[in-house]
């Protein structure tokens, strides 16, 4: 297929987080025939109903881009993006100036005149580098730790904690799942008190979320892994859920990246590389609350999956009537076609 794309006015891209949180714009797409309402997140326990089950991602973003100094005293950055497995001071990471940071070299804490805390490792595919954390990964993340906010958003957050969901318990995204953040407890409170259940899993977001796709085909495109976790309690709720006519409502497409890993694969925990794509075979996920994306990402290709080309129509609509795209924006939610 090709990659969907469509006109995005930069005036329409959210710079800042709307507050409280739950005051964002829902556009009410669930009437997969009729038209769209213009609705709150904050009204969303309207929209469950008893034998639902709502499912979170409550990964938790780490302050991944790391401010650094190379030897003689100019800056450098890495941006972490993934542990290798076992390992926690062994990293895949995106450095700058990538030329200039030979493998071997060292960086410091540019706040101290103190020893490197990270050494610059092998060329990776993707522009990717291997790095080697020299100290506590907490105890980095504390002294050298920025939010890696998206590169659209040029804005600076006054507060890290607002781009963290009120539910975030797992540390290990780079990136947040954005959706979440709209969320409040009062609305999850609510949602409970109308009878549905509220479960989570952990999908650990990385950057190539964001990553738009530069090839002509989508099926072209070399997708991204992330490491994901359901828990038992979760996939029982789900299967039951399906059985007795309840629906699974999807907060993020990183939890429902997590949900179909584990419907496609079998598996409750692993690495997922699944890139979702119209024909793809759906076995959990009935309705999907989320934000409106990039042109020319694979969420946006999910999103033809999901609910078919009336996608265009919908992003149309919601740009006519004033909504706020992407990390920062406001949310849709829609059933699956």
């Amino acid at each position: 297929m090709e990659v969907p794309e469509y006109p995005l006015p930069e005036s329409s891209i959210a710079q800042v987080p709307l507050e409280p949180r739950d005051s964002a714009r829902l556009l009410d797409a669930l009437d997969l025939g009729g038209a769209l309402d213009d609705r709150h997140v904050r009204d969303l326990p309207s929209l469950v109903e008893a034998g639902d089950v709502v499912v979170v991602n409550n990964s938790r973003v780490l302050p991944a881009r790391l401010r650094l100094r190379r030897p003689g005293g100019a800056n450098a950055e890495v941006l972490l993006l993934a542990p290798e497995p076992g390992d926690d001071r062994s990293w895949t990471a995106l450095v700058r100036p990538g030329r200039k940071l030979a493998p071997g070299c060292l960086l410091g804490d540019p706040g101290e005149e103190t020893e490197a805390v990270v050494e610059v490792g092998e060329r990776l595919d993707g522009g990717r580098r291997r790095v080697r954390l020299l100290d506590d990964p907490a105890a980095i993340f504390e002294r050298c730790g920025e939010m890696a906010l998206p590169p659209y958003i040029k804005a600076r957050l006054a507060d890290p904690e607002r781009y963290q969901t009120v539910y975030a318990t797992l540390p290990g995204s780079v990136a947040a799942p954005t959706a979440g953040l709209h969320l409040t407890r009062d609305v999850l409170d609510g949602v409970v008190a109308q009878g549905a259940s509220l479960h989570s899993v952990d999908l650990a977001v990385g950057l190539g979320t964001f990553r738009p796709v530069r090839v002509a085909q989508a099926e072209d495109h070399d997708m991204h892994s992330e490491r994901y976790s359901v828990p038992e309690e979760t996939w029982q709720a789900c299967l039951d859920a399906r059985k007795s006519g309840g629906r699974v409502l999807a907060v993020g497409t990183t939890t429902v990246r997590a949900l179909e890993s584990a419907g496609a694969s079998g598996k409750l925990a692993g690495e997922s590389g699944l890139f979702i794509r119209p024909g793809f075979e759906w076995s959990v996920t009935d309705v999907l609350l989320t934000n409106f994306h990039q042109p020319r990402s694979t969420l946006l290709v999910l999103m033809e999956a999901f609910m078919g080309p009336r996608w265009r129509d919908v992003y149309g609509e919601a740009l006519r009537r004033g909504y706020r795209f992407l990390s920062f924006g406001d949310a849709m939610i829609t059933a699956r076609r």
